[in-house]
């Protein structure tokens, strides 16, 4: 992406324009001329557009190239072309059929060609609009018989029309809708909503960003943008509109991530744990289930610095899945007790949770460490002991769900939190956790799903970055290979002898109810076929998917964790934490239909005891080029982070992305926090030097950079003024 030449210093100066907020923006979409009261609420309810400056940021997904006029020798069926434009002189035209199933056919050519137009509806209209002899500008999608060019139903007006009509001689944007606006609009009436959304606000659009940030990056003004996002007349005008929006939102999240992390530094006092102690020795002494990887050691020592510095600690902890994180994650919380404080650990679901629990109650046993769980099925005793113990200090590490953010959990001194796959979990949920206490508690958020760390230093920029990248000693690699549907027998054969020798199974689907759209494999058919072929008293079969009751859920892990059910079919709802050592084979149905990431998440549920471990990726006959490429990268590596590289190539957004986005809770239009690597890392730049000049954004000047910042800070930012 080329940038500005021009190397203008951010400080502030004189020469600043100050501009005032624009209120046209804020104008209910009813009034432009073509929506009207029906349609507005329509445009609210389908895609969330109720203002003129929702219409303008409601950008298109695809642009059709009008600035070419091909010759008909070069629209050929190889070509590969989607829609084109040409121009033609009428020779001829031809009628057929009666009634409704009359059709009208004009022939024209150029000097290199010719070809054929044909209409079956509105052929009086057309006819009248045709004259033999004149030349025009047509503009359709080609078809082709038998080699011969034709065109259904395509656009074509004079060629003095054409010339006149300028505004749509450039790229036509084709917006995003919904079936049942579109049924409503279409694609031209969306387009014309546009046209006089911009003509109401084109003279009225003030520009946030300071001139010497716009001079310094080869920034247009956010006018000449949202008309060549909308209206482009070249490609290149194009890239540049793209270049300035994308770099607006990127810097919008900058400014308030940065800012963010130097608020936090500047005024949340953190708890010291200035000693290591007798808990924290013996358990690392006596109770180590395995030596610790060099890179656990790393991480640790990390999180030790960062609880004696006297700042409040919020760190991001990457891991692989298997690579131990739930132990650290303990040893941390083991530091906090040493020092008199009390831990707890979020996790996403119910049955991670109460996973979480048992670990750490069997890891602790014989220690003087009072632990207990809290989670929305938790019964009234266990529910009051809980509450008890954490209000009173008793109680030294509370596990549990979001049960743990209600007002009426109260700890006696809390402070360490381990936020565990992170992602999963809003704005809100981590700041009322963070507000527990007057002072904030350290906070440790984790993840297994793998982000290229230079992409998550540069996005969690008011978080720490550690990163686990070893597998604890003793565990083997995972063999994972892909089947079609063809090599069921030989894939059930395979689970039987795995079965014979003790282990167990996990077959994982991607739904639960078939879709329409896609053929994917339903759950319940799944689980009936694999009971007929794995039958009882042989075999016991449980399923497990997000659908059930909590307690049919728990029951079917129980009976799947302790060997009574040697296979479980599942949704990918045990994607995440669950821990069977003894389960050695992974089976993914419909793979093809999963992100890369997932893919390698679903692997991590197997391969966490000694016995070798093995994944089947299932998958029908036709692939396309990228469910093929993701596939064959599953089977050559188990790296997470490798294979995090390669989604952002294959998918751009991706899984990746939706992850990043939840997690971050900003509502970008356009930017892609994956694919816009280079405008991101630029946009951090740009605003660690506007707030070294200006942290509060307070001069006059940076008002602009001030609501932009607001617009991308989340759903709700954390009061750091009330945190003494």
């Amino acid at each position: 992406m080329r940038l500005g030449n021009a190397q203008t210093s951010l400080a502030l100066h004189s020469t600043f324009t100050i501009f005032a907020p624009v209120d046209i923006l804020d104008n209910d979409i009813k009034f432009v001329a073509g929506v009207g009261e029906a349609r507005a609420k329509l445009l609210e309810r389908e895609l969330g557009i109720r203002t003129l400056g929702d219409m303008l940021s409601h950008y298109p997904f695809r642009y059709i190239d009008r600035t070419r006029i091909y010759r008909i020798s070069e629209i050929t069926d190889a070509a590969g072309l989607s829609y084109v434009q040409f121009r033609a002189r009428v020779t001829g035209m031809a009628y057929a059929g009666a009634g409704r199933k009359r059709r009208f056919t004009a022939f024209v050519q150029d000097p290199t060609g010719s070809a054929e137009l044909v209409w079956f509806q509105g052929v009086k209209w057309i006819e009248k609009r045709i004259e033999v002899g004149r030349e025009y500008l047509i503009f359709g999608r080609p078809s082709f018989y038998r080699g011969e060019l034709s065109m259904a139903h395509p656009e074509l007006e004079t060629m003095e029309q054409a010339l006149s009509r300028k505004a749509e001689s450039g790229m036509q944007g084709i917006y995003p809708s919904t079936e049942k606006l579109g049924s409503v609009l279409g694609a031209k009436g969306m387009y014309q909503i546009v046209c006089n959304a911009w003509a109401l606000t084109r003279d009225r659009i003030a520009d946030p960003m300071p001139e010497a940030v716009r001079t310094k990056y080869g920034l247009i003004s956010l006018r000449d943008a949202i008309y060549n996002i909308h209206f482009p007349q070249s490609q290149e005008l194009l890239r540049q509109a793209q270049f300035r929006l994308k770099f607006d939102e990127l810097l919008g999240v900058q400014l308030n991530i940065q800012q963010r992390r130097t608020e936090r530094l500047a005024k949340s006092n953190g708890f010291l744990f200035p000693k290591v102690g007798g808990v924290f020795n013996t358990f690392y002494n006596e109770k180590l289930p395995f030596p610790l990887t060099g890179a656990q050691k790393r991480v640790i020592k990390e999180i030790r610095r960062d609880t004696v510095t006297g700042f409040q600690m919020n760190r991001l902890l990457q891991g692989d899945v298997g690579s131990g994180k739930t132990l650290v994650a303990l040893m941390t919380m083991l530091l906090a007790v040493d020092n008199g404080y009390q831990a707890c650990m979020m996790a996403p679901t119910e049955i991670l949770a109460r996973q979480h629990f048992a670990t750490i109650c069997r890891m602790l046993e014989g220690m003087d460490v009072k632990t207990a769980i809290l989670t929305g099925s938790s019964k009234a005793k266990e529910r009051r002991l809980a509450l008890e113990g954490i209000a009173s200090g008793e109680v030294d590490i509370l596990i549990g769900t979001h049960a743990l953010i209600e007002d009426r959990v109260q700890f006696a001194n809390l402070g360490f939190v381990v936020i565990d796959e992170q992602h999963r979990f809003g704005v809100e949920q981590r700041a009322r956790l963070w507000t527990k206490n007057e002072q904030p508690p350290h906070i440790l958020v984790m993840t297994a799903t793998p982000i290229p760390r230079t992409l998550a230093m540069t996005l969690y920029g008011d978080l720490d970055v550690s990163v686990i990248d070893e597998l604890p000693p003793g565990r083997r690699p995972i063999k994972t290979f892909h089947y079609t549907d063809a090599a069921r027998l030989k894939l059930f054969g395979f689970m039987r002898q795995e079965i014979a020798k003790g282990r167990q199974v996990y077959v994982v689907y991607p739904l639960i109810k078939e879709s329409e759209a896609m053929d994917y494999k339903d759950l319940t058919d799944g689980y009936e076929a694999i009971s007929r072929d794995f039958p009882l008293p042989q075999y016991v079969t449980e399923i497990c998917h997000g659908k059930m009751k909590p307690a049919d859920k728990e029951e079917s892990m129980r009976q799947f964790k302790s060997g009574e059910a040697q296979i479980l079919v599942a949704t990918s709802v045990i994607e995440v934490g669950v821990d069977v050592p003894n389960a050695t084979v992974m089976v993914i149905e419909s793979a093809e239909r999963f992100g890369l990431s997932q893919l390698h998440q679903l692997r991590g549920r197997v391969g966490r005891g000694g016995e070798q471990s093995y994944c089947i990726l299932m998958s029908g006959e036709k692939l396309s080029r990228e469910s093929r490429a993701r596939l064959e990268a599953m089977c050559e590596t188990n790296d997470g982070f490798r294979l995090a590289e390669l989604d952002l190539k294959l998918r751009g957004s991706g899984d990746i992305n939706g992850t990043l986005q939840s997690g971050m809770a900003f509502d970008l239009k356009i930017a892609s926090p994956t694919t816009d690597v280079q405008i991101l890392t630029v946009s951090r730049e740009a605003a660690a030097e506007i707030l070294a000049a200006d942290p509060a954004l307070a001069h006059p000047a940076n008002r602009g950079l001030e609501a932009l910042r607001r617009r991308y800070s989340g759903r709700e930012e954390i009061d750091f003024s009330r945190i003494s």
